[in-house]
């Protein structure tokens, strides 16, 4: 049948909850009925009317044939209860668009209900405020509810919305009976009474409705209770608010749950997507095309790190020099904004201070210093050098911006200030890589004995989180400090939960020996992981699966470095011993022909 039929243009559009004691009225093919619901003497025998087969003059059609049509209607196999549950589904969601007479249409011609005779009662007495009256339902409704304790509740709901609306129409005396010989002698959640009491202070409406959060009397507060109150009834008495819009937004976030290429926000409004296709994402979306290479370095690329606003991002290079590059916010092309010289070892590693206002420099195993650069200025804070047998070859910000820990594989590990000042240090602790968790007080470090251990600076206490049977060259943890990726030699990237302590998964494909390899979370929601590799690609991960989704070709030596975007999910870097840094994006914008045969650079590891 369909959805545009009678009653259209007559009705109003109302909210779901809303509901007339007469649902569209009798339709000329039956007797009354309230909100679509029939007897069951009613199944049927007044379908064939509403199907247009009765007769007008020269149809030719007889009286026995008629009655024949309605026996054969009546001979249909009984509905299943998934098919009485779409019914259901459908019915209620026509309602909520105000198509009365259809819903009465629908379940006539159905022979189901939409809901119970007491809960379409009750439903009109609280839509229309007769409290006595819902209370009174609620002895009806006892009988068909699971948990006889939700009786309780749902009368101190109403009581309460009784209560307000009186305090509202400033009925202090009646609102005051209300509390004191209905909501009190309930026994329930008195910490609620109290708040309720307080209520009797205001002065006005507006006082009152702003302290209590509510909506004030009316369709929208009452609306708003009725979706309270029907959580505690079974579906087979009341169907869930706006169930079916429920079930599709259900099934459009699965879809993209599953979707292997999806890097987008997830917009929870249905409007923004088709019900009549599957979610898909082409991978031609995915930044998984070169978009530009960047050559300015003149030897081995060894790190790259976007900025945690997005906008710049730093890379380093065996040729001693750190480039800073703009990234256009439009084009996301990145343009060399300045280049910081000096450091004589080469750059290995680099960190962005919270704020971006500064970036600290480390080099390789024989590098006793760090630089401490401002970027807004180009000009260098801090040269720091405890010794110069020492080897700070890693280094991670507190998220304070005030102090920074630093380490390496020789035996230091410091907590400094701005100004490179030693504030704390930690003896005897082989240092390979660093990372500040969020709560500003425990440091990761993962040491030369395979593992990832937590100290605290404040206590001076140390745990053990990790433990792996491989050196781990490198790791980097999620934004919410669950968990862990690591780069474990000789065995690939490994991810691992901080909080449980264990290892969720192994992932597949990289090339890793004993270089040192950075790998990333990314993209929306950090759903995808990215890691360089020694075969020259960059492999690229969905976080639930071990199987790589695309394999990046293009540089020509081992791809040392890869970071994402924090801000642009479809925008990525990656630098490689063959001194380039290759940025990757989306496909180009080609003609539809183009588009289809484009295999430019990434392989589809989905199949």
């Amino acid at each position: 049948m369909q959805a545009n039929g009678a009653g259209q243009g007559q009705e109003s559009s109302e909210l779901s909850c809303l509901n007339s004691a007469q649902n569209g009225e009798s339709s000329s093919a039956g007797g009354t009925h309230s909100n679509g619901l029939l007897s069951s003497t009613d199944n049927g025998n007044s379908v064939g009317t509403s199907n247009g087969s009765s007769t007008g003059p020269g149809s030719g059609t007889s009286a026995t044939a008629s009655s024949s049509e309605v026996g054969s209607l009546k001979k249909k196999k009984r509905l299943s209860q998934a098919e009485e549950d779409v019914i259901r589904l459908i019915g209620q969601h026509l309602h909520g668009l105000g198509l009365n007479q259809t819903v009465d249409l629908l379940m006539q011609e159905s022979g189901c209900r939409l809901e119970h005779p007491s809960a379409t009662k009750f439903r009109n007495h609280v839509m229309e405020g007769e409290w006595d009256k819902a209370e009174n339902d609620l002895n009806e409704l006892r009988a068909l509810m699971h948990s006889p304790n939700a009786i309780v509740r749902m009368k101190f709901l109403l009581l309460q919305q009784k209560y307000l609306e009186y305090l509202e129409d400033g009925k202090v005396l009646e609102a005051l009976q209300v509390l004191r010989g209905e909501l009190t002698p309930l026994k329930y959640n008195t910490d609620r009474i109290h708040v309720l009491s307080g209520y009797l202070m205001c002065s006005h409406a507006e006082d009152l409705r702003a302290k209590a959060e509510w909506e004030g009397k009316g369709t929208t507060s009452r609306c708003r209770l009725l979706d309270k109150l029907q959580t505690y009834l079974p579906p087979s008495v009341m169907l869930p608010p706006r169930r079916l819009q429920t079930l599709l937004r259900q099934a459009v976030e699965l879809q993209r749950d599953r979707c292997l290429y999806h890097n987008t926000k997830l917009d929870s409004n249905l409007d923004s997507v088709s019900l009549l296709l599957d979610h898909v994402c082409s991978r031609k979306q995915f930044p998984c095309y070169t978009q530009q290479i960047l050559t300015e370095h003149c030897n081995e690329v060894w790190f790259c790190k976007f900025s945690n606003d997005g906008t710049k991002l730093a890379t380093g290079s065996k040729d001693t020099t750190v480039i800073i590059w703009q990234v256009d916010p439009e084009s996301h092309q990145l343009k060399l904004l300045r280049t910081l010289e000096g450091h004589a070892y080469g750059v290995s590693y680099l960190a962005w201070s919270p704020d971006d206002t500064y970036l600290i420099a480390c080099g390789p195993d024989d590098c006793s210093e760090l630089w401490l650069w401002n970027v807004q200025t180009g000009e260098l804070r801090t040269k720091m050098s405890q010794s110069h047998e020492d080897s700070l070859t890693s280094v991670a910000w507190n998220p304070d911006g005030k102090r920074f820990v630093t380490g390496g594989q020789r035996g230091q590990f410091y907590q400094c200030d701005l100004d490179g000042n030693l504030l704390d240090s930690w003896e005897g602790v082989r240092v390979q890589c660093l990372w500040c968790l969020s709560d500003g007080r425990a440091v990761l470090a993962s040491d030369t004995h395979q593992r990832i251990r937590g100290y605290n600076f404040e206590d001076l206490t140390d745990r053990n989180i990790v433990q792996e049977d491989h050196p781990i060259m490198s790791f980097t943890v999620s934004k919410n400090g669950r968990l862990a990726l690591l780069n474990v030699a000789t065995q690939g990237v490994h991810l691992w939960d901080l909080q449980d302590r264990v290892l969720v998964r192994k992932y597949q494909g990289v090339t890793q020996g004993f270089y040192t390899i950075h790998s990333c979370f990314g993209g929306h929601n950090e759903d995808f992981i990215a890691s360089g590799s020694e075969d020259h690609k960059v492999y690229i991960w969905h976080r639930r699966g071990e199987l790589p989704i695309a394999e990046l070709t293009g540089h020509t030596r081992t791809v040392n470095c890869v970071s994402w975007n924090p801000a642009i999910p479809g925008l990525m870097a990656s630098a490689s011993d063959d001194g380039t840094v290759r940025v990757w994006g989306p496909a180009p914008f080609l003609d539809s022909q183009e588009a289809d045969g484009l295999n430019e650079n990434c392989s589809n590891m989905d199949s």
